[in-house]
């Protein structure tokens, strides 16, 4: 897509608009006549580029459609947590793999990097932004807050109360982060409980399965002792 604008920028007087698609760069190119011939040339560089992003956009489709598929047969209730949808859901299911592996939610955020790093110092309590962590996971996370902060409900009334206490908007946007991942962790650990009756995590966090993030106080600091190994392997449960 960079490629196929920088072209366009080259064939159009005044460049091309960004966030462009292969519809929207067609009816461009057919308004543009090039008589020299590296113009020529640049346009049928632009016309292979914009023929790659169809032949892209429709195997996108057609995965997409795939992992709907896939959810629909073992569904989960991730995509019942505002901002998580199918592709979503899937991402945290093959990143995640057996939610056993992990302690407590406090692990799991620290797997996510959605729990802050403490470098406290003396008598001098500080934490800073956590760059670790599963990024796939935490991207993941960030779609969904960015979601909820932006739409009526739960995590937009939260992330209102940290801007309220103070917190900047990225600040607050984190703290709303963590608390999708502690909800994400619940239906993780609720979904095994359900095709696996016995094996329920336990965990002292309490959701139902229909919470958008969990009503339980969630800690925003760092959890000690995880720098070494911040997943942990949990005894599984049979």
């Amino acid at each position: 897509m960079n490629r196929l604008h920088v072209v366009l920028c080259q064939l159009i007087p005044g460049g091309a608009k960004r966030h462009l698609s292969a519809t929207k760069a067609r009816p461009m190119l057919s308004a543009v006549r090039p008589r020299d011939a590296v113009g020529k040339a640049r346009k049928q560089l632009a016309l292979d580029y914009a023929g790659e992003l169809e032949r892209l956009d429709g195997r996108l489709k057609q995965l997409k459609r795939q992992i709907g598929e896939v959810l629909a047969e073992d569904p989960t209730s991730l995509v019942q947590i505002n901002g998580i949808a199918t592709i979503n859901a899937a991402k945290i299911l093959a990143e995640v793999g057996d939610v056993r592996r992990f302690a407590s939610r406090h692990h799991f955020a620290s797997y996510t990097g959605t729990a802050p790093i403490d470098v406290s110092s003396g008598e001098n309590n500080r934490h800073r932004l956590n760059r670790g962590g599963n990024r796939r996971l935490n991207h993941a996370l960030h779609i969904a807050a960015v979601v909820q902060y932006r739409m009526p409900g739960p995590g937009q009334d939260y992330y209102r109360r940290k801007r309220a206490a103070g917190k900047t908007h990225n600040e607050a946007l984190r703290c709303l982060k963590r608390r999708i991942s502690d909800a994400v962790y619940r239906h993780l650990a609720d979904d095994l409980a359900a095709r696996n009756p016995g094996g329920h995590l336990g965990a002292s966090l309490q959701s139902s399965a229909a919470d958008l993030i969990p009503m339980a106080s969630t800690s925003e600091q760092s959890l000690p002792g995880l720098i070494d190994d911040p997943t942990p392997v949990a005894a599984v449960v049979s």
